[in-house]
């Protein structure tokens, strides 16, 4: 058969008709453990040389599902669902670090993203290093003996600026190194980074996997292809690692090392299981995920051209328009679209602002994005309230900057709503 198209696999990647009842959608499978045919089955369980069921803190049917359909969009070898997308994140980089090892880290990530890796992070021994990525002197000579890793967004959140995933991505590999991209804003619909050098892809489910604002989720896809063995970089991967009885993952398990390590060490000790009601929306939302895909970028594209002619406007960060800087990424790195995540700044500063925010009756004024819902927020009071004001600027989130992540809604009622706001918040 023939490689399947993305708006197929989106729908049938990862599951097939329950065999036990015939169901067509996958099952919501709510248990805690799994009933073992008996003690050889539960070893060959529990040494890895069967694939199966053991307990939900590991593996679940519903979450596996989503998982293999998330690493087939993604292009990838395997995955692994958790909690949340910061919880991808920590899991993402668990295998790779260990006490005094750094990762580089994008100026431009979210906010929640750089007080994580700033602060947080420091409580296991591994710290960050935040380098403009575009400046690719200044990421090369930040690696050192200690990095384990190299850390973008696809689209950053909240600029909507694109990276150059293919130059950083030559730049890990020419260090040795893995390239983690964040894809929570593109999604696998408009960039897949494995196919551009990405070795490790994390996604926040809370956002476009699922749509619809109901679910807190985070995936990691690996992508096969890293040679964990080619340095003593990485113990837990590459050597007898101590918390599974002297297991060699990558000799025993090869291009599934990191995923079978992020389940049976990962989640095994830190816990960060995604439920499987959660793991069954974001596949019910995933269904339409190109079709939503394509009406949020048509959407953001109308509306930030519309912002950028506005007089009350000082300048729209859209990669999508022809006068950002990223625009020519978008063909490379993008090819289907900018995504619908961007900011703008309003003439009037802090409280104009503000009050663009409180003036607004479709937009929701959430602490969230990714929804059908078009969505608002003021970062610089909110989710980047925790950065200096240098780091918010850093991360495109000045005080007189304003974030939208645009829905599928009509594009027209959109403006009009944008257009009575900005009405009253420079009046």
């Amino acid at each position: 058969m023939t490689a399947l198209a993305f708006d197929t696999l989106q729908i049938h990647a990862g599951s097939t008709p329950d065999p036990a009842t015939g169901a067509r959608q996958v099952p919501i499978y709510q248990t805690t453990a799994y009933v073992f045919r008996d003690a050889d089955h539960a070893a060959k369980l529990f040494n890895l040389q069967e694939v199966g069921y053991i307990y939900s803190r590991l593996t679940n049917p519903t979450v596996s599902a989503l998982a293999n359909r998330v690493a087939a969009l993604e292009g990838g070898a395997g995955a692994v669902c958790c909690s949340s997308g910061h919880a991808a994140q920590i899991m993402a980089l668990f295998p790779l670090m260990q006490p005094g090892c750094n990762v580089i880290a994008s100026t431009r990530l979210y906010g929640g993203t750089i007080q994580q890796f700033s602060n947080t992070i420091r409580k296991f021994g591994w710290s960050a290093k935040f380098v403009d990525l575009d400046d690719l002197a200044a990421l090369e000579a930040a690696v050192d003996e200690n990095t384990r890793a190299i850390f973008c967004e696809s689209i950053s959140n909240p600029g909507g600026y694109i990276t150059d995933i293919p130059a950083v991505a030559a730049l890990a590999n020419k260090a040795g190194i893995p390239l983690i991209v964040d894809n929570t804003l593109a999604t696998p619909y408009l960039c897949r980074p494995i196919e551009q050098g990405a070795t490790l892809v994390v996604h926040s489910a809370t956002k476009y996997l699922t749509g619809n604002g109901t679910v807190t989720g985070g995936v990691i896809v690996d992508s096969g292809k890293f040679d964990w063995s080619a340095s003593d970089k990485f113990p837990s991967l590459a050597a007898p690692e101590p918390a599974y009885h002297g297991l060699n993952f990558h000799a025993a398990l090869g291009p599934m090392a990191y995923t079978f390590h992020s389940i049976a060490v990962g989640l095994r000790d830190l816990g960060m299981t995604m439920n499987p009601q959660g793991a069954h929306y974001t596949l019910m939302g995933i269904e339409t995920l190109s079709l939503r895909m394509q009406r949020h970028v048509e959407n953001a594209e109308k509306v930030a051209a519309w912002l950028e002619r506005d007089p009350r406007v000082d300048y729209v960060t859209y990669a999508g328009l022809p006068s950002s800087p990223w625009h020519s990424r978008v063909a490379k790195v993008t090819p289907k679209g900018a995504g619908a995540l961007f900011t703008f700044a309003v003439k009037g500063g802090y409280d104009a602002c503000v009050k663009l925010v409180d003036s607004l009756k479709l937009f929701s004024h959430v602490a969230n994005l990714g929804d059908t819902r078009s969505l608002v927020i003021h970062a610089a009071s909110t989710t980047h309230r925790q950065l200096t004001e240098a780091q918010q600027v850093a991360a495109g989130a000045g005080p007189n900057v304003v974030r939208l992540s645009i829905g599928i809604e009509d594009a027209g009622d959109l403006i009009a709503d944008l257009d009575q706001a900005l009405a009253g918040a420079t009046a």
